[in-house]
Order: C-alpha cells, then sequence, then structure tokens
C-alpha cells in the first residue's frame, strides 16, 4: 500500500491523548503499588487528568454522622482524600472529579456493586449529599488553591446500568444531576460540571432525556459525558472473560449519533463531548487487554476518537484494580496500560506514540485507516498499525527539502515487544519471581532501528513493514551529518 502525504496538507485531527486517563477506586491510591504504576505510567506519558470511582465510599471516609444531644449531627473527614490527591499532585496529575459513590449513612438503600461494596442508591437527603459536595470542593481550593475550578466535575457513573444506579431510575439520577449541578454553580459558576456518564445501553434514549431535561430545568451542562467500548457481550472461562471486537466504523457511528443529538438542540449544539471511560473490553478480566491486538486496534481508535469527542479517558492506567476482586495472575486480562511489577503492555507504547506525535506535530499531513502523519519542525512524524494477522507494508512518499534525513523507527508488534508472549513461555507464572519478572520486562520495550534516506526529487520513499497486530511509530528528521576530524564509519566497521 503507498501512503503519499502533502508537506502543505493540514488535516483536521485532534490529538488529546494525554487529557485524563482513569484509575481503579480512589482508595487504592493510599498503597505503595498503586503509585509506583502511576508514577511510571506519568514517566511514559503524563496525563493531565485521572478519573476513578469511590470518592465518597466509605474507604475514602469522607461523610460521617453522629449523635449529640439526642441530634444526629454530620461532620467530614479529609485525612484520607488529601493523602491521594497529594500524591497526584506530586505526579503531575489532577483528579476529574466523578461524585459518587454513596456514603452508607447517607444511603437511601444497601444496594452495592464490585467487591469493594460501593452503594449504588441516591440519597436519602439531597440537602445533605449537595452539603457533602460543596464542603469538599470548598476543602479542595482552600487547600489546592483556585485552579481546583479547573478540575472537571462528572456527576456519578453510569446510571443507566441497575448495577450502577438502583433501578437504572432516569428520573431519580436527573434530580441527583439538578441538584448537584445548582448547587456547586450556586457556590462557584467557574466549575466545569457535565453528565450524565453513561455507557452504551440505550444511550441515545438518556443522552436524549437528559438534554430534554436540561433545557426544561434551565440547566446547562458544561460538557457531556459517556462511554465507549468495543467488544461483544463476553464468554466467560474459569477467572477469564473471551470477547471479540466490534466493527470500528459501528462504533464510531454510535459516537458520532451523540453528537448529532446534542447538535439537534440549539442551546447545546457544539457542547464538549467527554469520553470518561474507554477500551476494548469492558470487564478487568477481559483478555484481550494484554495483547498486541489490543495495542493495534487502540491506534485505530485514537486517530479518531478526537473526530467527535474533545476528550477520552483510556480504562485504566494500571492493574492495580479491585472491582471482581484481587486478581489471581501477573497477565489477568486487566484494564491497565501496565501491570505489575511496572512491566508496560503494548497498549502503553500506543499511548505513548501518540503523545510523542502530539508534541512534535505542527499540522496532520495524512489520515486514514491504518495511519496517521503530521508534519514536524524537522520533517515528518506518524504512527501505522495493523489488525491483520499477516505483515503488511506500505510504501511511504513525502515530499521534502532537505538533503538528507534520519528515519527512526520504534516497533511494537507480536515478534518484537510481547511480553504475554514471554510470560508464557515461561510458564504462566502467577507469581514470577525476581528474575521472571526481569526477563518479561525485557520483552516489553519497543524494538528501535535507524536508516538514512536521501531524497529524489524533492521526495523521500521509504517501505515500512508492519507486523501482525503491530504498531510503528517513525520520525523523519533532517540529517545533518557533522562528523569529527578523522572518524570514519564505514573504515571502523570494516577493521580488522
Amino acid at each position: 500500500m503507498k501512503i503519499t502525504a502533502d508537506e502543505k496538507g493540514n488535516i483536521p485531527f485532534n490529538n488529546n491523548v494525554d487529557f485524563c486517563v482513569g484509575t481503579g477506586r480512589l482508595g487504592l491510591a493510599l498503597t505503595e503499588e498503586y503509585l509506583k504504576e502511576l508514577e511510571f505510567v506519568q514517566q511514559e506519558i503524563g496525563f493531565k487528568f485521572i478519573r476513578g470511582h469511590g470518592l465518597f465510599t466509605d474507604d475514602v471516609a469522607i461523610y460521617h454522622e453522629y449523635e449529640e444531644d439526642g441530634e444526629v449531627k454530620t461532620e467530614y473527614n479529609y485525612t484520607y482524600i488529601d493523602r491521594i490527591i497529594d500524591s497526584f499532585i506530586r505526579l503531575d496529575i489532577r483528579p476529574f472529579l466523578e461524585l459518587g459513590f454513596m456514603p452508607e449513612k447517607m444511603a437511601s438503600g444497601d444496594q452495592t456493586i464490585f467487591y469493594w461494596k460501593g452503594n449504588v442508591t441516591p440519597p436519602k437527603d439531597y440537602k445533605k449529599w449537595t452539603d457533602m459536595v460543596i464542603a469538599l470542593l470548598e476543602h479542595l481550593k482552600e487547600r489546592y488553591g483556585e485552579d481546583v475550578v479547573n478540575w472537571p466535575v462528572e456527576v456519578w457513573n453510569e446510571p443507566n446500568l441497575p448495577g450502577f444506579w438502583k433501578g437504572a431510575d432516569m428520573d431519580e439520577y436527573f434530580r441527583l444531576f439538578r441538584e448537584t449541578f445548582t448547587a456547586i454553580k450556586a457556590y462557584d459558576s467557574r466549575f466545569r460540571v457535565g453528565g450524565p456518564a453513561i455507557c452504551g445501553v440505550k444511550d441515545a434514549v438518556w443522552i436524549k432525556a437528559f438534554l430534554d431535561f436540561c433545557r426544561e430545568n434551565g440547566l446547562d451542562p458544561d460538557f457531556i459525558t459517556r462511554h465507549h467500548y468495543t467488544v461483544e457481550f463476553p464468554e466467560r472461562i474459569g477467572h477469564y472473560d473471551y470477547s471479540k471486537l466490534q466493527d470500528p466504523d459501528e462504533r464510531m457511528s454510535n459516537l458520532r449519533s451523540t453528537r448529532d443529538i446534542i447538535d439537534s438542540f440549539d442551546e447545546y449544539r457544539g457542547k464538549p463531548i467527554h469520553i470518561t471511560e474507554f477500551s476494548t473490553s469492558y470487564t478487568p478480566r477481559g483478555v484481550i487487554h494484554d495483547t498486541n491486538l489490543n495495542a493495534a486496534y487502540i491506534a485505530e481508535q485514537l486517530s479518531r476518537l478526537g473526530d467527535v469527542n474533545e476528550s477520552y479517558s483510556y480504562w485504566t492506567f494500571g492493574d492495580v484494580f479491585e472491582e471482581n476482586g484481587v486478581h489471581f495472575s501477573l497477565f489477568h486480562g486487566g484494564f491497565g496500560l501496565c501491570a505489575a511489577n511496572n512491566i508496560p503492555k503494548p497498549t502503553l507504547h500506543t499511548f505513548a506514540f501518540y503523545k510523542r506525535l502530539k508534541e512534535k506535530a505542527a499540522a496532520c499531513v495524512f489520515k486514514g485507516r491504518t495511519a496517521v502523519i503530521c508534519r514536524t519542525k524537522q520533517g515528518y512524524a506518524g504512527i501505522l498499525w495493523n489488525t491483520d494477522s499477516e505483515a503488511v507494508t506500505h510504501q511511504i512518499e513525502l515530499q521534502t527539502s532537505g538533503r538528507e534525513y534520519a528515519l527512526i523507527k520504534y516497533c511494537v508488534d507480536e515478534d518484537t515487544c510481547n511480553p504475554l508472549k514471554v510470560w508464557h513461555d515461561l510458564g504462566e507464572p502467577a507469581y514470577p519471581s525476581k528474575e521472571d519478572i526481569g526477563t518479561i520486562r525485557d520483552a516489553s520495550r519497543p524494538k528501535l532501528s535507524t536508516d538514512i534516506i536521501a531524497p529524489k526529487d524533492g521526495r523521500a520513499e521509504f517501505p515500512v513493514t508492519v507486523g501482525r497486530n503491530g504498531v510503528i511509530y517513525f520520525e523523519l528528521k533532517e540529517r545533518h551529518f557533522t562528523p569529527d576530524r578523522g572518524y570514519d564509519y564505514e573504515k571502523v566497521l570494516s577493521f580488522h
């Protein structure tokens, strides 16, 4: 396949790859392994925001009630949330505040979700709920300064699922949103507040009904949130979920439908959409997450997710995650970009490649179904991917004005960067030794190769072979050859 790019091209490409990333419940940020993984991911990619469940669940311990003189009174404890956010800020990341779940003493029922029992019922008293939310925002502003108003606020998580919101009660969720939104805006209108944080179940019905409700109640949400997963219903075998990938065009069409619904409302046309969760599989036992196929499929997603969405947050940065309990093995299908012991999965490199492209790019000059290429100050940079079972060779042709270029390629595919295979070949140790961990980690880095390209007639041409389930990042940068006196590279190689 031939890929030709015009250096004067300027194709729309919203590469917001580093805006936000997901996390397990916030209480896990009190553990050492969690913080080690987050520090590693921040060094490799560097996300701006982090979003997770459990801000108000009892393990974070914000909300308390006590009785005094026959009266039930309320008090708040910020010991743990301060420790959590202090750690985030130390790692140069800020919270995307998801408001949930319900503190047990405030909850109207006892329905919970997950191993850690997050309560998913409405509050008994909405005034106590909004008082708690405003008190937290006030505390955060006092502790972290006025920048806190730039931390996005999302009301709840996936209320269109009965597991996450009792009965998937639409009217009750809309009340929660109205009371929360109104209270926050009355406290400080600079806070950006959005919802309804739905997944793909009856998404069109929920988005339209949500905006109808907002219109009828004079509410102007700052952004709309939804989720995006791309697999069919999984087959469960033992501890693991096996799913087939859905057609990417079909899933992108679903995202487009949300954009179209929003834009059908005059007062909400153009309102930003934040995908506050996305991945392939939606289960923390989705074996695809650990594979090279996941990395290649996500590369295609990242090239297109910004077409109609302001941002898109991968779920999650690491495998310290306990929705279905503590995992039984190193590679267990966890959501994370990295496994335990800071072993990068192939998909981490897909994100790192897009982050590097964002930092280098001056303008996008090519965007297709298998590649995206941008012009840079020194030449070009691009990403190619291949979800096929066989290798594919592309002939790249780029307009140039320099005399000579260095071609730098980083390759991630089944043969060059596949820690899952190495772990399998070692016998799939559930609790690998220190030596095994080192071996697996050695297999988790992209393969680097370089070459020299001499353009002809103002065009640089070179082949790029993308292996099966592969992702390649390349840079073509102008080469300024400045050898030291007496140094002859060819003579060095031929010296006997």
